[in-house]
């Protein structure tokens, strides 16, 4: 069943088609950056979109010809010149912005369905971050990724320091902080930023056929994986491996794997239902 889900801003769009959460990033005019009101949308949509058994694959995308710029500069601004007078307790500022970054891009990093972010265009700061917060990623010929936060005097934040280096490891990842060089659709796909580079009118034809091949896997199993991928970056060996037999066997007895088998034996595709 399709619908639209009422985020409660404009800042944000969010609708399901076949089973996939399509949630669009919406201030064009601002290159898609982050505002007060988009912040508090993602945290609620995610909640939703996570919860909802209709929904088994996220996709994050920005509308017009940017993924998202990152944090709003010019409200930066005005937040610094609150700061100088004293309105916003240090510690204050930085309790929320730490339930901020664990309720929006560490919720999507958890998320026990697949996400996708498709990058119709430059996703820097911020932005980057969220787009490296999901599973996969797919760039426009004409997107870019850089990190920006050198270029404004900031140390960087959303997650991105841990997820870019579980990317492309340390070395390279202090290179991109650091020199907040523009990495193109190209480079990134070398350098396993992202999973797929598209023409920018085959976007969004390209990310609904991965879309809806995910939407239609086998969703606990899914759920399982990633768990046992997320946890093999900072656990040991043997507790990574006790976790995938705990899930392997958990997987084995249900409705999906049986279904599957079945289809491989008849030599057709099987139909999962997420049971």
């Amino acid at each position: 069943m399709n619908k639209t889900i009422d985020t409660g801003t404009e800042d944000l769009l969010a609708e399901v088609i076949d089973g996939v959460a399509i949630l669009t990033l919406n201030r064009p005019e601002a290159k898609n950056a982050m505002s007060a009101a988009m912040n508090k949308a993602m945290r609620q949509t995610f909640t939703d979109v996570e919860l909802d058994p209709e929904v088994k694959c996220i996709v994050l995308t920005g509308a017009g010809n940017a993924f998202c710029a990152g944090g709003d500069v010019k409200g930066m601004a005005a937040a610094s010149a609150r700061t100088s007078e004293g309105e916003w307790p240090i510690d204050r500022r930085i309790h929320e912005q730490r339930i901020s970054q664990r309720e929006v891009a560490g919720r999507l990093y958890k998320m026990p369905k697949p996400t996708l972010a498709a990058l119709p265009g430059a996703a820097a700061g911020a932005g980057l971050c969220l787009a490296l917060a999901c599973d996969l990623r797919i760039m426009s010929q004409n997107a870019i990724m850089t990190t920006a936060f050198a270029r404004i005097g900031y140390s960087g934040d959303f997650g991105g320091s841990y997820f870019l280096t579980q990317l492309v490891g340390a070395a390279k990842a202090k290179e991109l902080y650091y020199l907040s060089d523009r990495v193109n659709a190209e480079e990134a796909l070398q350098l396993g930023l992202t999973n797929w580079v598209t023409d920018a009118d085959e976007l969004r034809n390209k990310t609904l056929e991965i879309a809806f091949r995910l939407a239609k896997g086998p969703s606990i199993a899914y759920r399982y994986m990633k768990e046992n991928l997320n946890r093999a970056l900072t656990g040991d060996m043997e507790a990574c491996m006790d976790l995938e037999a705990t899930h392997h066997r958990h997987c084995g007895q249900t409705e999906d794997h049986r279904e599957a088998v079945s289809a491989f034996i008849e030599k057709r595709e099987p139909v999962f239902k997420g049971q």
